[in-house]
């Protein structure tokens, strides 16, 4: 019963990523260059509105994630804060900010396709989907986040801001043979307070090295 009704829950989610596959995905949009990843602690309540924020150059497509902190709910930025911060620098082999700090990677130029997408918020969930293709033999770590475009001016930000709602990582282990494609579809919860009107989707892919290979943004059609 419990899978049956697993299942129920995520048909109209999968249907919902499928619907629109070309309004709400990364076909026709340039890939990034380079990924430029912003944390703030959410202890920290001036760092959102820093004047000195580190703005992305020309090709670099920057990200948002606040952590929890050391404060719980009374931390200035906990409405916005998740752990999938924390998990992000631990992949990456840093500790949490005591402020603010930013880590910068170029993508390897690398001649695969990275495919993100998403489709409607149904029941406060968006399905959303990683594919590379070829995929080769791998292995690889990808990276899918559902994020909230937010313009410069919000809330004191001196930056347009891609803040983290919600985010995964899926291991593709090596194969024997090199695999035409490597796909992943997930539910993603849409954190409270999030305006469905300005979610997307940003994923890479990096190789056993932790490199980045290939970086993909979605963009809705009107």
């Amino acid at each position: 019963m419990d899978r049956l009704l697993l299942i129920t829950c995520l048909l109209p989610l999968a249907l919902a990523a499928q619907a629109q596959p070309s309004s709400c995905s990364s076909d026709g949009v340039p890939q990034p260059t380079a990924l430029l990843e912003r944390f703030i602690n959410a202890d920290c309540e001036t760092c959102w509105a820093d004047k000195l924020t580190p703005e992305p150059a020309s090709g670099t497509l920057a990200i948002d994630w606040v952590t929890p902190g050391t404060r719980g709910d009374d931390a200035a930025l906990s409405a916005v804060a998740t752990l999938d911060g924390t998990f992000r620098l631990e992949s990456l082999g840093r500790t949490e900010p005591a402020q603010s700090s930013s880590v910068f990677s170029q993508r390897t130029p690398d001649a695969r396709r990275l495919r993100v997408a998403h489709g409607l918020a149904v029941a406060d969930y968006v399905g959303a989907s990683i594919e590379l293709k070829p995929a080769g033999p791998g292995p690889w770590k990808a990276w899918l986040v559902l994020v909230e475009t937010l313009p410069a001016g919000t809330e004191g930000s001196p930056v347009e801001r891609n803040l983290v709602r919600n985010a995964f990582s899926t291991d593709w282990p090596a194969s024997k043979a090199p695999l035409p494609r490597r796909y992943d579809l997930r539910p993603m919860r849409i954190a409270q307070g999030a305006n469905p009107s300005r979610l997307r989707v940003v994923g890479w892919v990096e190789d056993a090295r932790g490199m980045i290979r290939a970086i993909a943004q979605s963009r809705c059609a009107g």
